[in-house]
């Protein structure tokens, strides 16, 4: 193997990328926009849901309920009456309607047990099933909050000191943000170097490499390189320009060892989608073939679903997946700054899958030259 071979047929492959609109189109979208939409569309956070408010008490009480709900999680209440509740849910003008009795803070002073009425619009599944528990939990707050200023006990039995560390205002864009660049770094590393040996063979400069003093293993290593590299720039410039510049996302970790990671990833990735370009026969089935391989991948790796939540033989099984290793890795450096010391096993663990999948790939890339 020739190391300027490896060289001019990586420049070959970058050539022959920023000539393919489509392609270029996808990687500035998915490591600008879609990290952006991403971390900003958090679905199973409730986000600014329209509430109104019947206080049919109008006491100091119900008055501190009413100012507890407050954006981002809430609009700010609208003051309702009675008659005006059941025409503004049927309009889909709010999603939480709560209606506080009268004498409500006199009942709970003597220590009955009053029963508030919620109504939700159910219809906006999201913020429904979310905003129903941020209610309940935000009226109880407020009225043993009330509760300990008029009475002996100044204080509940057990006192809960919440400290929220990496993440102390638990904001679902920081989580979001970070997450959908370990899910990009994987999909871009499969679809352009499988996209780049379909448009090889779909243009007919397969024979081309065929007849030139090349070995077939210094066309895969260019392949390998080339688009890495364009993956590592543009998740460097993501995590850089749209994580820490637009979205204000702090980065724990150092850049420097993500990137490391990141590459040897990449590696391993790449070596995946050549093999996946080997078993398809044009750029469809190429396709259906993504579908089918990335789509387990990337919920089942952890950055989706903890893995803690899946079966025990789903989460032996997943560790034969690089990304796997990867998201692991990657959550460990970006959320917990985490050094060399604490996340060598994966580092070991990505080089190890893709030498594994390089030569599986090779020998796949071999066969399909002849």
């Amino acid at each position: 193997m020739r190391a300027m071979n490896v060289l001019h047929l990586g420049i070959k492959e970058l050539r022959g990328l920023v000539r393919d609109p489509m392609l270029m189109v996808l990687i500035v979208y998915a490591f600008t926009l879609a990290i952006y939409t991403g971390a900003k569309s958090m679905p199973e956070n409730l986000n600014k849901a329209p509430i109104s408010i019947v206080d049919e008490d109008r006491s100091p009480l119900s008055q501190q309920i009413t100012d507890a709900f407050y954006p981002p999680y809430f609009m700010p209440p609208t003051l309702i009456t009675p008659t005006q509740m059941d025409a503004r849910m049927d309009a889909g003008t709010d999603t939480f309607a709560l209606s506080i009795p009268p004498d409500f803070e006199a009942n709970v002073l003597a220590g009955r047990s009053p029963a508030l009425q919620l109504n939700v619009d159910a219809t906006r599944m999201s913020q429904a099933f979310t905003g129903t528990g941020y209610v309940q939990q935000i009226v109880t707050s407020e009225v043993n909050s009330f509760l300990a200023r008029h009475r002996d006990e100044t204080s509940l039995p057990v006192g809960l000191d919440l400290r929220a560390r990496f993440n102390p205002g638990l904001n679902p864009t920081w989580f979001g943000a970070l997450s959908n660049i370990i899910t990009m770094v994987t999909m871009l590393g499969i679809v352009l170097t499988g996209a780049a040996l379909i448009r090889e063979r779909e243009h007919g400069t397969v024979e081309h490499l065929l007849v030139m003093p090349v070995s077939s293993l210094e066309i895969m290593l260019a392949k390998v390189w080339s688009m890495g590299l364009v993956v590592v720039v543009a998740a460097a410039a993501s995590l850089l320009v749209v994580v820490e510049g637009l979205l204000q996302v702090p980065v724990a970790g150092s850049l420097s060892l993500f990137l490391l990671g990141t590459a040897l990833d990449l590696f391993a990735v790449t070596s995946l989608g050549i093999m996946l370009a080997t078993l398809a026969g044009s750029m469809p089935q190429f396709g259906l073939l993504l579908v089918m391989v990335l789509l387990p991948l990337q919920v089942l790796s952890g950055t989706v679903t903890p893995r803690e939540s899946m079966p025990w033989f789903i989460q032996d099984l997943m560790l034969l997946a690089p990304n796997t290793h990867f998201a692991m890795f990657a959550e460990a450096v970006l959320f917990r700054g985490a050094g060399l010391a604490i996340v060598w096993p994966q580092l070991v663990a990505l080089a190890v899958l893709g030498c594994g999948l390089f030569m599986i790939a090779h020998a796949r890339f071999r066969a399909f030259l002849r």
